[in-house]
């Protein structure tokens, strides 16, 4: 159960982390990638809201090259997401490290 104004420990997850980094950028196809962590919150998704020094949990990442790591964190989270035509908790849901 997750309640509001509460930290949570972060869920780390080294091996996520890596298979996302080696996956192509989610919006231009490039190489070396970050794995950007998503901040925002969606109900739809389990994803929870963060609070202030709270980072997400490794789960909710998505391979973005550094120019578009760079932009997303340049403005509104969602805005950068809705400009590309993308659900980025979808993306990060569909990331899977083969067994």
């Amino acid at each position: 159960m997750s309640f509001v104004g509460f930290k949570q420990p972060r869920e780390k997850n080294e091996r996520h982390l890596n298979y996302v980094r080696s996956l192509p950028c989610c919006i231009c196809g490039a190489i070396n990638v970050d794995a950007a962590h998503i901040r925002t919150a969606s109900l739809a998704h389990g994803k929870r809201g963060l609070g202030m020094q709270e980072k997400a949990s490794d789960t909710w990442t998505v391979p973005l090259c550094r120019p578009h790591h760079d932009e997303q964190h340049s403005m509104n989270e969602m805005a950068f997401w809705k400009s590309y035509g993308l659900d980025p908790f979808m993306i990060a849901l569909s990331i899977r490290p083969p067994k």
